[in-house]
């Protein structure tokens, strides 16, 4: 069966006559899907675990699809149910059948393979996201923002994505959806449901590189007679050493939803997630890069700077409930309300000094603050709670076939971070060329509210309409109007701002596959980041434009973008290389007339009923007025290949790979005093996976990956110190079925 998308934009663009045997035709559909569902899996031997999301974003229930690359219908960009085509920005789409096949099991995992996304890591467990040269800052989970403070790290990367059906990503200024925010990309993870009215599931157990262990259940079932109510359970726990010496973490997580159709046309979902990561000798920041004559140190891929005593734990509990009604009238109405609990318990050593190459004696990297490193004894708490509410349907205006999305939000995010920190002299510290770990944990003092403790809170209204011009053409013109409001517990000192942001696309479809578009909105993003006095720095504001060129083929089960964009800002934020006097934080500097411009191209999807592949690039310039580089700690450049292949002759066997190649990056760092700035670079590399999976039988299949394939050294951060990428490491996997 399948699920024809392009009568979805067809009958957007007709009367409004046809909105009614379109909601029957998407209701039949998810029933014969659901009757459909335990037949096939008797009958057809399958390596992709059959389901049926019952919202507007739906993918096509069929047994191919369900192994594809893509997802035809999507409520990115817009909060309408489109297809990729019909959004006027890049969309980025990381299906479950690709986290299968190229065991994508964390959110840093997903975003380090996703089109024109960079990772930065200053650690082994902190990362930041970028796109177009500025960082990510909004996290969402079905559809509802997280703001992620980049100073602090709870575990938003290492969200397992065992409990999610798919990552959608919108590169650009993303105001419709999320308000405030940069204009580098929001990224949505989508939450598996109980979608089956037989009983279902899989168990998949994983062994891997330093001793990597890894088991996860997942089971649906009804929970009455007739399968109006059902059950998941999905449940995982990972253990694993890593390449760096002493370095440990163990993962659990448990995630539990029941979706009740209290309705033919209502549908209740109520859930619980938990998850907890442990981690053990975890480096705060990396191995020194230089000595104080300038010269590189050369420490080996595996050393640890990082004492015994040092760990990084993070907590996760989400309570979820989401109410879904659909109409007669082709109207539907989503409601989401979630309650989210973060924690951080850490104690960990941080180096940041240049060494004597022969007495090993450390002087400081800041001018302003003379010590060679410093222990820490961090503890947080980051509290959500957030209401979404949004209806969509279509409304016939002049003969034409148009429609119309309005909704609310309310979000209140409650930051509070303590923390007791002690300086390391370099007599403290002695000769760093026979440092080993060995550094006695510091005797705590009490921990303090930092100035970073915030509660943030925001009201929203919003709305857009998609409006047929004519039947290749069409509008959407939106706005969110927000009122935020952020004080600062330490010291009471409150912000209030209340910004509109517009938004504006249009949609040209100039042949039967190809469309042509162009959009434009405008940036608001409050920061986080502090100048050398230590006041914060002013809101950042600008204008993100974009126009492109998009394609689907297949009944959208293969779609391409070429894309380019513009993005004009000011105040933004740049690292001075200082710290504000007083504190242990980076001071921050405002730029104005900062540009980015540059051109994004994807191919997702499937290219056969056997050959699945997404492809994708960018490159793009980033400058400030004076012209000199911005963030140019990023690469300009990244082209990012994944593709699997089913042998036809062999049905049995899959074989696929890919590579990620990115250009050379740069950084200047303050030097010792005197000594003006130094240099820090990583020249473009290259890191090339395979990975194969053989169905034993219906149940059961095997699967290997083979990760960093010719053993490539690389730096994940290129600044004062070294952060080293994984070498080549493998995992081998048994998945069951039934």
């Amino acid at each position: 069966m399948s699920f024809d998308v392009q009568r979805v934009r067809e009958n957007r663009a007709g009367d409004a006559a046809c909105a009614r045997p379109l909601q029957r035709s998407l209701l039949a559909v998810l029933i014969a899907a659901s009757v459909a569902h335990s037949a096939q899996a008797a009958e057809t031997a399958t390596t992709s675990e059959q389901t049926l999301t019952v919202d507007g974003s739906a993918t096509d229930t069929g047994q191919q699809a369900a192994q594809d690359y893509s997802v035809p219908i999507t409520r990115a960009g817009t909060k309408m149910a489109l297809t990729a085509r019909d959004i006027p920005q890049s969309v980025t789409i990381v299906s479950k059948q690709r986290m299968a096949d190229q065991q994508l099991n964390s959110l840093n995992d997903v975003l380090h393979n996703t089109t024109a996304i960079t990772a930065v890591s200053p650690d082994m467990d902190r990362i930041t996201y970028y796109a177009r040269g500025f960082p990510i800052d909004n996290f969402m989970v079905d559809g509802i923002p997280t703001t992620f403070a980049s100073n602090w790290n709870l575990g938003d990367a290492k969200s397992d994505m065992a409990l999610y059906e798919r990552v959608e990503v919108v590169r650009g200024a993303t105001g419709l959806l999320t308000g405030p925010g940069n204009p580098s990309a929001a990224i949505n993870m989508v939450r598996k449901h109980a979608d089956s009215k037989a009983f279902t599931g899989s168990v998949s157990a994983t062994y891997g590189s330093w001793g990597k262990q890894r088991y996860v259940a997942d089971l649906s079932t009804p929970l009455n007679s007739d399968g109006s109510v059902r059950g998941r359970l999905v449940a995982g726990y990972e253990d694993k050493n890593s390449f760096i010496e002493r370095y440990g973490a163990q993962k659990q997580f448990v995630y539990g939803v029941v979706d009740a159709d209290l309705t033919d046309s209502t549908t209740l979902s109520v859930g619980y997630e938990f998850s907890q990561v442990d981690t053990d000798s975890t480096m705060w920041s990396g191995t020194p890069r230089w000595y104080t004559d300038g010269t590189q140190i050369h420490s080996r891929r595996g050393y640890n700077t990082a004492p015994e005593w040092a760990y990084n734990d993070q907590e996760n509990k989400k309570v979820f409930v989401n109410l879904k009604q659909d109409f007669d009238n082709g109207w539907n109405l989503t409601v989401n309300g979630t309650h989210n609990e973060m924690f951080l318990d850490s104690k960990q050593l941080y180096l940041n000094g240049y060494f004597d190459k022969t007495t090993g004696l450390g002087v400081s990297q800041y001018a302003n603050y003379p010590v060679v490193g410093g222990t820490g004894y961090n503890t947080g708490k980051r509290k959500v709670d957030a209401v979404d509410a949004f209806a969509s349907g279509p409304y016939e205006l002049l003969g034409r076939q148009h429609e119309l999305m309005v909704g609310v939000n309310y979000s209140r995010q409650d930051n509070k971070y303590y923390s007791s920190w002690a300086n390391i002299s370099a007599e403290e510290l002695g000769n760093y060329n026979n440092y080993n770990g060995d550094f006695p944990e510091t005797d705590w003092g009490p921990r303090e509210l930092t100035a970073d403790s915030t509660t943030v809170r925001q009201k929203s209204v919003y709305l857009a309409t998609r409006i047929s011009l004519a039947d290749p053409l069409h509008l959407i013109l939106g706005a969110r109007y927000t009122n935020w409001n952020r004080q600062t517990l330490a010291t009471g000192e409150e912000l209030e701002k209340n910004n509109t942001t517009p938004y504006g696309g249009l949609i040209y479809d100039f042949a039967e596959n190809w469309s042509a578009y162009a959009s434009y909105t405008s940036v608001f993003q409050p920061q986080d980041y502090r100048d050398s006095s230590g006041a914060f720095l002013s809101p950042v504001i600008g204008k993100n434009y974009e126009v492109g060129v998009k394609s689907d083929w297949l009944n959208s089960r293969l779609t391409t973008t070429l894309s380019v964009f513009r993005t004009e800002l000011d105040n933004v934020g740049e690292d001075t290389g200082q710290i504000i006097p007083g504190s242990q934080s980076t001071a921050y500097v405002a730029k104005n007339g900062v540009v980015s411009r540059g051109v994004e191209f994807e191919l997702n999807g499937a290219l056969t009923d056997n050959w699945q592949m997404t492809v994708g690039g960018t490159t793009y310039l980033a400058q400030d007025r004076d012209g000199n580089a911005y963030n140019s700690q990023l690469p300009r450049t990244t082209f990012k290949l994944f593709t699997s292949y089913r042998l036809p002759m062999l049905e049995q066997l899959t074989l696929g790979g890919g590579a990620n190649w990115q250009t050379h990056t740069w950084q200047d760092v303050g030097a010792p005093e005197g000594n003006g700035t130094w240099r820090a670079r990583q020249g473009s590399y290259a890191l090339v996976d395979l990975f194969a999976r053989y169905e034993v039988n219906k149940n059961l299949s095997l699967q290997a990956n083979l990760n960093n394939l010719f053993y490539k050294e690389y730096d994940t951060w290129v600044g004062a110190y070294n952060v080293y990428g994984a070498p080549r490491n493998f995992s081998v996997s048994a998945t069951y079925r039934f």
